[in-house]
């Protein structure tokens, strides 16, 4: 076994390559740019290594540096971790010509799996079902629509060396598999340097389901169940489960089976995943595999107890696998949620600053991972687990440079209902505050009927969301529940204040045990009986709730039941009452007593400021050029001004025709969000 790793990533799956190498005794050696000189994962590991600057291609997928780093450390092997050199053929031949071993497949594994016509061939070969398509070059735009026509609409038209969405057009007839065609050879060509181009069948009402494999160096191979990965935007996953809510047994074998037969005709060594698209009647197609550790591992993991970062390393000393097949069992339902840095008010534009406030919930151990003793941090023991993979602190700082992604919450029960509530309960107790968050979305999917039943596809987001995600409107049940946390809450904090000191003598201030409460448009009159453990909150109706919890005035997160049923609260104070946060929603709480909700109803409501004449700025970010100036006139779709964030450029353009007449920042400023970059008459 190897003695010192070197781990050539960054961020959350740096952090969790630690955990596991810690475990197993092994020293670890993490490496940094400037952007990262004060990171977890460099703070985690034993030795560090500082690599160039933020930028990645001068830092961490430069092969140079990363060798230096090594011949630096004497790292005996490299995990490569996901993204930036995870999948790179030449950094794993440079590894293997120092005598380095790397954690993950061999040379001929990655490079017959990254070209998609070339892995297409080899599945048809393995005989694993693959989307009826031609996986030949197309010279030109006719050739195209011929084939597409013979394939049958509608049919997708891809780049060999895609990814991310990029060179990627669906087409219904042949005027759009002609311009589908050269569309996709442009972007191709401009994203990728490689312009070959192959059609498939495009499949309707798609699942994306992915099988985990597991292999040795000595042609043993097993599939660790499936993943389920529908729920993705702009084709990025956004949240995970396995097992999946559409597969039976009978394909699941049979799709594990075939994952297992492509591993082995490539000669694969290490952790893998087959990914398949599955249509409504359960007829799978293999789209590609990944020949790498995936983002979503974790909740395989919870499912069968295997730690494959642990399996990795294993499989990359020379060890054979220690189970077989028939050892792999699944167990409960595991479900993972990706928080990121954005912000879905905004079209989910990212969102980079400090994190002031970042308290994830408590790890909890439970499932196969604690039967197995592979849980991966200190945690009690549950019926339900919780666990996070971060490589974030309070007070640390969302980079422009990398990727957004600031945790992954994972969730296990029993059941995948159970794993479902454990989910949202952990949500809504994930503290974040500096940046703008994608948490109110995840519990927004969370409670979506589609979500709930298990019966959504890839086109979930873009059907349910078109128009993008502008919070959650609670529903009467919902209100009901938060009115009565909130004036149970506000009497503890009305009582805390009678006790202050320097009162008057002879003043005893009386709390009253009727409130009036303000939410979302909706006034509730209570009356709250309040007892030693908790309060009964009875409504005007007639109906009452039983509210428990220890909730302290000051504290920002209330944990709560409802007649028995777990509610948490993130609170802010405002006047008369707080702001909350829960299951998505974001609300203003107003509790009042009687005669104050009475002069309230009288007073005139406070109007936003107009911004219908102001370009304000989206996102964080720094102004590269104003296209216009002080008197011109500009029409509707006009470019105004272009601004970087994220190494991102984004144009601005008119939302109407109008005249500029004031700019209030140019080229090489820096802006926060919703500053003012110019007016107009």
């Amino acid at each position: 076994m190897f003695d010192k790793i070197l781990i050539a990533n960054r961020g959350e799956i740096a952090c969790r390559v630690i955990k596991s190498a810690r475990k197993m005794g092994i020293k670890t050696v993490a490496v940094y740019s400037d952007a990262d000189k004060h990171a977890l994962h460099v703070k985690m590991a034993d030795e560090a290594v500082h690599i160039g600057p933020p930028q990645a291609n001068q830092s961490y997928i430069v092969i140079d540096k990363i060798m230096e780093a090594i011949k630096q450390t004497g790292a005996q092997a490299v995990h490569p971790g996901y993204g930036f050199l995870s999948e790179n053929p030449k950094f794993a031949q440079a590894l293997e010509a120092a005598g380095v071993a790397f954690i993950g497949p061999p040379v001929g594994a990655i490079e017959a799996m990254g070209d998609k016509i070339t892995s297409k061939k080899l599945a048809q070969e393995a005989n694993v079902s693959t989307v009826p398509g031609y996986m030949g070059l197309i010279e030109d735009a006719e050739e195209a629509v011929k084939i597409s026509g013979e394939i049958g609409y509608p049919v997708m038209i891809k780049a060999s060396a895609g990814g991310g969405g990029k060179g990627m057009r669906i087409a219904w007839n042949d005027a759009e598999a002609r311009e589908g065609f050269q569309s996709s050879k442009n972007e191709a060509a401009s994203s990728f340097g490689d312009d070959r181009i192959f059609i498939e069948k495009f499949v309707t009402q798609p699942r994306h389901i992915e099988i985990q494999v597991l292999a040795d160096q000595h042609g043993n191979a097993v599939y660790l169940g499936e993943r389920e990965c529908s729920i993705q935007r702009r084709n990025q996953k956004v949240i995970e489960e396995a097992p999946s809510p559409f597969l039976d047994e009978a394909t699941r074998r049979a799709m594990g089976e075939q994952a297992v037969a492509l591993a082995k005709a490539v000669d694969y060594a290490s952790a893998g995943t087959v990914e398949f698209i599955v249509d409504g009647d359960k007829n799978f197609f293999f789209l590609e595999m990944n020949t790498r550790l995936q983002v979503e591992h974790p909740v395989t993991e919870l499912i069968t107890g295997v730690d494959l970062v642990e399996q990795m390393i294993r499989v990359a000393a020379g060890e054979k696998l220690s189970i077989t097949q028939d050892d792999v069992k699944l167990t409960g339902w595991a479900v993972e949620s990706r928080l990121y840095a954005e912000d879905p008010y905004r079209n989910f534009l990212p969102s980079i600053g400090r994190l002031t406030r970042y308290r994830p919930p408590v790890e909890v151990a439970a499932g196969p991972l604690l039967e197995n003793d592979k849980w991966q941090g200190d945690a009690p023991a549950g019926d339900t687990a919780v666990r996070n993979d971060t490589g974030v602190f309070e007070g640390g700082e969302i980079s422009m440079y990398y990727d957004p992604m600031i945790a992954k919450l994972c969730t296990w029960a029993p059941t995948r209902g159970a794993a479902i509530e454990a989910m949202r309960v952990a949500l809504d107790s994930f503290e974040v505050e500096g940046i703008g968050h994608n948490i109110p979305f995840l519990s927004a999917v969370m409670d979506h009927p589609k979500f709930v039943s298990g019966e959504m596809t890839t086109a979930f987001i873009a059907e349910e969301y078109p128009e993008g995600f502008d919070g959650v409107t609670l529903d009467d049940t919902a209100l009901r529940e938060i009115a009565a946390c909130t004036a149970a809450m506000n009497r503890v904090a009305e009582i805390r204040r009678t006790r202050v000191s320097g009162r008057l003598d002879n003043h005893e201030r009386r709390v009253d045990n009727k409130a009036t409460v303000t939410l979302q448009g909706v006034t509730y009159h209570l009356e709250i009986d309040a007892d030693p453990s908790g309060a009964t909150v009875r409504f005007e109706d007639g109906a009452s709730l039983r509210v428990d919890g220890a909730w302290t005035p000051g504290q920002t997160l209330a944990k709560m039941t409802v007649d028995g049923a777990p509610l948490v609260l993130k609170v802010d104070k405002i006047t008369h009452g707080f702001r909350i946060r829960s299951r998505g929603a974001d609300l203003k709480v107003h509790v009042r007593s009687r005669r104050q909700a009475e002069l309230a109803s009288l007073m005139p409501e406070k109007l936003p400021p107009d911004t219908s004449k102001m370009l304000l700025c989206p996102m964080p970010g720094l102004i590269v050029k104003v296209d216009v100036e002080v008197g011109q006139e500009v029409q509707e779709g006009q470019a105004l001004c272009t601004v970087e964030a994220m190494k991102m450029e984004n144009i601005l353009r008119a939302e109407r025709t109008g005249v500029v007449s004031k700019i209030n920042a140019g080229a090489g400023d820096s802006l926060a969000v919703d500053d003012v970059i110019m007016e107009f008459e």
